[in-house]
């Protein structure tokens, strides 16, 4: 999904996000708010992942979220 899609909608999605790291907390989610380098040095931060690593997490997700989106409007 781009991401500026993804950050304008950030409300719709945070809960998936909340879901797949559940390791962030409530303060990091407030500094997050929906960018995408917030969430990558957060994850970097909290999972003790390489940052190359914990964007291709963010990746991973967001293109998830796309194929949802995209399913969701085909039926």
């Amino acid at each position: 999904m781009n991401w500026d899609q993804l950050e304008g909608k950030w409300g719709e999605f945070a809960g998936s996000a909340r879901a797949h790291w559940s390791k962030l907390t409530g303060d990091d989610w407030q500094t997050i708010t929906g960018k995408k380098e917030q969430l990558v040095g957060r994850i970097q931060e909290r999972y003790g992942v390489a940052k190359e690593e914990a964007a291709r997490q963010v990746d991973h997700w967001s293109d998830a979220l796309q194929d949802i989106v995209e399913a969701s409007r085909t039926h």
